[in-house]
């Protein structure tokens, strides 16, 4: 397994821009499978969910070094734990998620990076903000004194077409050239989050400098 690992995360590496991060997803993976990718060179790893993050990363104490970052929907009752774990949140979506982060941040004097997510496929079912309420939203959080917007993240619809994604990822790219052009104050745009195991080469061309990587780093999921 770690030898496989060892193999795909240089191939990454090889294929990749070297500009762009990789951040290694490890949403129903085991701490030796985030263990092997970090000592391949992998530096930042993403957990939606957290409560199995925390768990991950007490097994990966004596792990080399890692950031954690949270990908996934977060709940305001969960804000506090994330708070904890995670050193990076890409998911603020609304105002007030970003008011809780901001708050439990402050308990601890803690400043939090932020990813702001956007619903760039318009879904109903999804979280993010949508393109044209994005600016609203990071106007609006942007004087918190404990978090930091650092760029956008988006996920866009599934689909086995990488290239229908090709629209999400453009009108991310939109909202992140203007936010750069047109800045708010207190707000970097350092980073563009976008694109995975089966879309990062599109999400590349389209301007993304972070991908976040699953099966591409780990391989197939086991069979339940």
């Amino acid at each position: 397994m770690s030898n496989d690992i060892v193999a795909r995360v240089e191939r990454l590496r090889a294929e990749l821009p070297p500009d762009v991060e990789i951040l290694a997803a490890a949403k129903t993976r085991t701490a030796e499978e985030v263990r092997a990718a970090a000592e391949a060179g992998i530096t930042m790893v993403g957990h939606n969910y957290v409560q199995e993050a925390a768990t991950m990363r007490d097994a990966l104490k004596d792990a080399p070094p890692l950031r954690w970052h949270f990908i996934g929907h977060l709940q305001r009752n969960k804000a506090r734990r994330a708070v904890e774990i995670f050193d990076v949140i890409e998911t603020i979506d609304s105002e007030r998620i970003a008011r809780a982060v901001d708050r439990h941040c402050a308990e601890t004097g803690k400043v939090m990076p932020v990813l702001v997510e956007i619903n760039s496929g318009r879904e109903a079912n999804k979280a993010g903000v949508f393109p044209e309420n994005a600016r609203a939203l990071i106007e609006a959080i942007s004087g918190f004194e404990h978090i930091r917007v650092m760029g956008l993240m988006t996920m866009g619809p599934w689909t086995d077409d990488a290239e229908a994604l090709r629209p999400c990822f453009k009108a991310t790219r939109r909202i992140y050239d203007d936010l750069a052009a047109h800045p708010v104050e207190g707000v970097e745009m350092a980073r563009l989050s976008m694109g995975m195991s089966d879309s990062w080469q599109v999400a590349v061309e389209e301007g993304a400098n972070r991908v976040r990587i699953g099966t591409g780093i780990f391989g197939p999921r086991p069979a339940k």
